[in-house]
């Protein structure tokens, strides 16, 4: 996962018909990947909001 990844831990993932999830925007808050997810909605289609942030592996 990049650095820009990082910093954008809210995903926006496209729900296929054929079971396949595409991650379609990835933003830094929860509100603002909402709003979009709510705007590509209207467009048709199912899209869910995921908080899709790295586990930093401790040792």
């Amino acid at each position: 996962m990049t650095y820009r990844d990082e910093i954008r831990p809210w995903a926006i993932f496209q729900c296929l018909h054929t079971g396949e999830n595409i991650c379609v925007a990835r933003l830094r808050s929860r509100t603002d990947a909402d709003a979009y997810a709510s705007l590509l909605r209207q467009g048709g289609g199912k899209y869910q909001v995921m908080f899709d942030h790295p586990v930093v592996n401790q040792k």
